[in-house]
């Protein structure tokens, strides 16, 4: 491991003791995962993992994060959220992601306070202060505390400390919420969110493992990386993949011809509204 990331991980450490006790928000994504482990190692028994279950959480994550919960030694529980009760969040304006984390923190923030936890954490790092993350904001206004940020840890750091670390998600590729399948102006609901998670299961059950199907009312419309498309398209497994979305209830099904590229529907909105969420964020 580079010196440089040691230090950091010093620095993650140093800012968890310094708290004393968390609850972190735990998907079980590399990021939340690094900071779960960490939070283990300094504080013990006076670290939580939550994770939040709703429609808006894909097939398997729920199970995938038990396992990397219990492999790096943080008790853990979950919560159900009800976002889906948010008009802002069922409105699906670009700012979505705020209702969502406002959900999130709220019930995690209601949780530290009746168990005595001195902060909630989450798992951003410091490539997120250049993407759109309207659920940033949402996290300053609960004072909730982002270690990786904090101690200036990349994603590509995060995945070094992981491997170092033994945490199970160290590859993980990166897996949203459902509901960033579906474009911006399209109304969420529980119904869209179901079918988009049949989809992708299929998909993975014929051996494409990072991908999404968005959602495009009665069409699916599939992305994979580069590396996957070559195969997708060749005789045989187009009409395969596309069978599979239509199994999930779409009646059009279509492979997108650009590769996948996690972050592409925000690239629009990366600006210096992305960064206002760090007043007071690391109280």
């Amino acid at each position: 491991m580079h010196a440089s990331v040691a230090q950091k991980r010093s620095a993650i450490e140093s800012r968890l003791a310094g708290v004393g006790s968390v609850v972190v928000a735990f998907s079980g994504g590399v990021d939340s995962s690094l900071v779960a482990c960490l939070a283990a190692r300094t504080l013990h028994s006076r670290a939580l993992a939550v994770t939040a279950v709703s429609p808006a959480l894909a097939t398997g994550e729920l199970d995938a994060a038990r396992a990397v919960a219990e492999a790096v030694g943080i008790s853990h529980e979950t919560i159900r959220t009800s976002e889906l009760a948010r008009a802002g969040y069922r409105a699906n304006g670009r700012d979505r992601c705020y209702f969502c984390k406002t959900e999130l923190y709220e019930s995690l923030g209601a949780i530290a306070a009746a168990r005595g936890y001195a902060a909630v954490a989450s798992g951003a790092n410091a490539d997120d202060l250049g993407d759109w993350r309207p659920g940033l904001r949402a996290a300053a206004e609960h004072d909730v505390i982002h270690p990786l940020v904090d101690a200036d840890v990349t994603k590509a750091e995060v995945r070094e400390l992981a491997r170092h670390l033994g945490v199970p998600s160290a590859a993980k590729t990166a897996s949203p919420c459902l509901a960033s399948r579906i474009p911006y102006g399209t109304p969420v609901d529980a119904d869209v969110l179901a079918r988009i998670d049949r989809a992708e299961a299929a998909v993975r059950a014929l051996g494409f493992s990072e991908l999404r199907v968005r959602h495009h009312g009665d069409l699916g419309k599939l992305e994979l990386p580069a590396d996957d498309l070559e195969r997708a398209v060749a005789p045989g497994w187009r009409e395969a993949l596309c069978a599979a979305i239509r199994s999930a209830g779409y009646s059009r099904a279509a492979i997108d011809p650009e590769p996948f590229r996690s972050g592409a529907l925000n690239a629009a909105f990366i600006n210096v509204e992305s960064l206002t969420w760090r007043v007071g964020a690391t109280k």
